[in-house]
């Protein structure tokens, strides 16, 4: 195999890195009706945060870090940046796929357990690390034809492929345009795509169970989709100018989907959060990150049952997670592991329990 050559992404300017600092430090908080985390972000905790971002962070200690990540760009028509490390053309290739709010960083923590494997992670397009696009981003569709255009040129014929959130519908999606090369897949979530666009017309008791939690999940805490499907060019415009704002859309999310038993930081230390944060801020790409929720997420093939052996994790404090009856409807699932721990960011919140899933999926391609 060619090995492409090494393009990390650009080091942030000197002049960039000190305008954050000025915009930090003339940071205006903003009083609100209200304390803790229960209408939104905890305005104490964002206030400590931002000052320690403003004083005692260092960007250039983690983009260093970053960038040695082993970056190449493979694809023709649209190229993409991905990390990639190749191991043996005997060994089984696994791509990862990332979702929202996060990045590549998604998957540093299982990096290390999964040395015996090809692996490929994209920066999905309009994301941080990710090639600029005249379009600024993609939906998942689209996503997935440039991701499996990419493995093509990188000359991987067969791959497994484990994603959550928005890697899922990619992972799905990949899985029905390239049937052949997909040996399997591994899902850190069923996507709710299939309840809110396609759900099944003769419910089981326990399907309509699920279906009611996924509307009330909506209605209680779905807002954030609605605005960024429906008027995501308005809200991009706060956030992608002020960092104080950037960071508490984010860090709700991060609290909220992850295991953490309210304490943010038994999952996440404050560097990391400003890591996957100020990852968005450098890049500018928190705007253009909204395009798979505004955009036609998915296209006609959506419809069709993914016939491809699928190993599924559940992680308990993930969003309203379904029982394996509805993933069957839409799944060729063949592993179910329900686990004690873990949320939205499995893979950086409990690496060994995610890649026990990516284990469970190379099996089943193996048996193929």
């Amino acid at each position: 195999m060619t090995q492409p050559e090494n393009t990390p992404p650009a080091e942030v300017p000197a002049e960039r890195v000190a305008d954050l600092k000025h915009r930090l430090e003339r940071f205006r908080s903003v009083d609100v009706a209200g304390t803790g985390w229960e209408r939104g972000v905890d305005p104490d905790f964002l206030r400590r945060l931002v000052a320690y971002w403003a004083s005692g962070y260092d960007w250039r200690e983690h983009e260093q870090r970053i960038r040695a990540l082993g970056w190449q760009t493979a694809g023709r028509s649209t190229p993409i940046r991905l990390v990639h490390r190749f191991v043996s053309p005997d060994a089984p290739t696994v791509l990862l796929l990332h979702g929202w709010p996060d990045s590549v960083l998604r998957f540093e923590r299982v990096l290390p357990l999964l040395s015996d494997v090809n692996l490929v992670i994209p920066a999905l397009p309009g994301f941080p690390f990710a090639l600029p696009l005249a379009e600024g981003g993609l939906p998942s569709n689209r996503m997935a034809e440039v991701v499996a255009a990419a493995m093509t040129d990188l000359g991987y014929e067969r791959y497994l492929v484990s994603g959550g959130d928005i890697g899922s519908d990619v992972a799905e999606a990949i899985a029905r345009i390239r049937p052949e090369s997909v040996s399997a897949l591994h899902l850190a979530d069923v996507s709710q795509r299939h309840a809110l666009d396609d759900p099944p017309k003769d419910p089981s008791e326990a399907e309509r169970a699920y279906l009611g939690r996924v509307r009330d999940w909506q209605h209680t805490e779905g807002g954030y989709m609605r605005e960024q499907a429906t008027k995501p060019q308005t809200l991009a415009v706060g956030l992608g100018d002020s960092p104080a704002g950037l960071a508490a859309w984010i860090l709700e999310k991060l609290r909220s989907w992850s295991d953490n038993d309210g304490e943010l930081t038994s999952v996440f230390t404050l560097d990391e959060l400003l890591t996957w944060i100020s990852a968005y801020w450098f890049e500018g790409s928190i705007g253009t990150s909204f395009v798979p929720y505004a955009g036609p997420a998915r296209g006609d093939e959506a419809q069709r049952r993914v016939e491809t052996p699928v190993a599924v994790s559940i992680f308990p404090k993930d969003p309203v997670n379904p029982g394996r009856e509805f993933a069957e409807r839409y799944l060729n699932v063949q592993s179910w592991e329900q686990l004690e721990h873990g949320g939205h960011f499995s893979a950086w919140e409990r690496p060994d329990d995610y890649v026990r899933g990516v284990r469970a999926a190379l099996t089943l391609a193996a048996a193929r």
